[in-house]
């Protein structure tokens, strides 16, 4: 059978060796390649395992093969012969597709070619459904981002990504340039299931766009640090998209008629409720507005086993003690910055469905009391982190004894903890293995 010709694209290097011109190629095992194929495992079975026809193999099996491959794999395969050649155009096998934009001599990310964009645009646009961009931390990166996305409007996209790999590259645009591109795309799609547009300059009018046109379908939304976009943009989304159940945000853009919204009966179960408090309009909103307990209790009602995780990278004292004066159901709890002490003994009081608490510092202040007060109220914890603090070796020793098995995780610094005159680091190790059920020490920081 006689080769055909690869896309010219990838036709560097020199060609497959074991690609024989006879009919034949040998193999040692391919069960594992057709396992999800009756029909191969039919046609197959007359055949000798070392002189298999992989050129006849069905189109089903040669598909799930093709879509492991790499990029340039599946272009060396097609030149075997016409059936395979069939396989690599199939509308299947370009269904996902990643976008890296990026300069080599400024960035890690290892850039796609331009010639095989070119390709992906000329040929398979229309079969694309799953789509990411990454770009760096340039500009230029952004723009050609933007670029490529408002040529995507042929093609009816199930998830759409976009991704920084550094500073947020996309904010830097020109607004009507990003907001141009992705309304392009929201425009044509009108079965999009996911959107994860962090750090971008999208706004209201392009989110309630999406809340027309993907009102059945959108199942997940992220859009933390997005300036330009206001509550009323968001909640366009809550009312109209039932389908919602998993939302990444900023804590400025929560209010009591958005939970309200979330916890309707026609709307989904939340699974996921994610909540950025980082920017300076999240500390604003901290002091100007709190969220009523009736509406985070309908939220729970509707939603009971709803993950509400927050992360906290603001270390302003009265503000965050003020947040936290009341019950909040946050599950995973992650502070980035330094963490006040009374803010702690207030986690401890008012986060009882807390699983997992995460702080990067405490300063130099035991935090003893504090820790064990939130052993004793959070009764799920099941993950503890402790960056920079200090902690008495005979207060982790009581937290282990009341957590016992159900502390899976457990992450201290050697250099945190404190010897005391009941337990100095080896023994209190022990004595927090046998509390809970598995070999434990304390990390130690690495030096180099």
């Amino acid at each position: 059978m006689a080769r055909r010709p690869c896309p010219t694209i990838f036709t560097s290097g020199t060609h497959n060796s074991s690609a024989k011109k006879g009919k034949y190629i040998k193999c040692c095992d391919y069960s594992a390649l057709v396992d999800k194929s009756d029909s191969a495992k039919t046609h197959l079975s007359g055949l000798s395992q070392n002189e298999t026809d992989w050129t006849e193999l069905p189109s089903l099996a040669l598909l799930l093969i093709f879509k492991h491959l790499t990029l340039y794999e599946r272009a060396r395969a097609a030149q075997v012969c016409c059936s395979w050649q069939k396989i690599y155009h199939m509308p299947q096998l370009w269904q996902s597709f990643d976008f890296v934009i990026a300069h080599p001599q400024w960035s890690s990310l290892q850039p796609t070619p331009p010639a095989l964009i070119h390709y992906i645009l000329k040929h398979h646009a229309q079969h694309l459904r799953f789509v990411t961009f990454k770009v760096d931390s340039c500009r230029e990166s952004a723009e050609t981002a933007c670029q490529i996305l408002s040529q995507l409007v042929h093609c009816s996209l199930k998830t759409l990504q976009l991704m920084s790999s550094a500073k947020p590259s996309f904010l830097q645009l020109d607004p009507s340039q990003f907001v141009s591109a992705l309304t392009l795309v929201i425009d044509k799609c009108h079965s999009l299931s996911s959107l994860a547009i962090e750090e971008t300059p999208v706004d209201d009018p392009s989110l309630q766009l999406l809340a027309t046109n993907s009102s059945n379908s959108l199942e997940f939304l992220e859009m933390k640090s997005c300036p330009r976009v206001s509550a009323r943009g968001i909640q366009a989304v809550a009312d109209h998209c039932h389908r919602l159940c998993e939302l990444s945000l900023n804590y400025h853009l929560l209010n009591d008629d958005l939970l309200l919204a979330l916890s309707t009966e026609e709307h989904a179960i939340l699974k996921f409720l994610r909540v950025e408090i980082s920017s300076e309009e999240d500390v604003q909103a901290l002091s100007v507005h709190h969220i009523a307990p009736e509406s985070w209790e309908g939220l729970i009602n509707h939603s009971p086993a709803m993950a509400l995780v927050m992360y906290v990278f603001v270390s302003q004292d009265d503000n965050l003690g003020e947040f936290f004066g009341s019950i909040i159901p946050v599950t995973h709890l992650y502070f980035g910055n330094h963490m006040p002490k009374v803010t702690l003994g207030k986690v401890a009081q008012n986060c009882p469905r807390l699983t997992e608490l995460v702080i990067n510092s405490n300063g130099n202040s035991l935090i003893d009391n504090e820790i064990v007060a939130v052993a004793k109220n959070c009764k799920k914890l099941s993950s503890l982190g402790l960056g920079i603090s200090e902690l008495s070796c005979s207060a982790l020793v009581q937290l282990a004894k009341i957590c016992g098995p159900r502390l899976k995780e457990l992450y201290v610094m050697e250099e945190s903890l404190v010897e005391d005159e009941h337990y100095d680091i080896t023994h209190a190790a022990a004595e927090i293995s046998r509390c809970i059920g598995q070999d434990w020490g304390p990390d130690v920081m690495p030096v180099w």
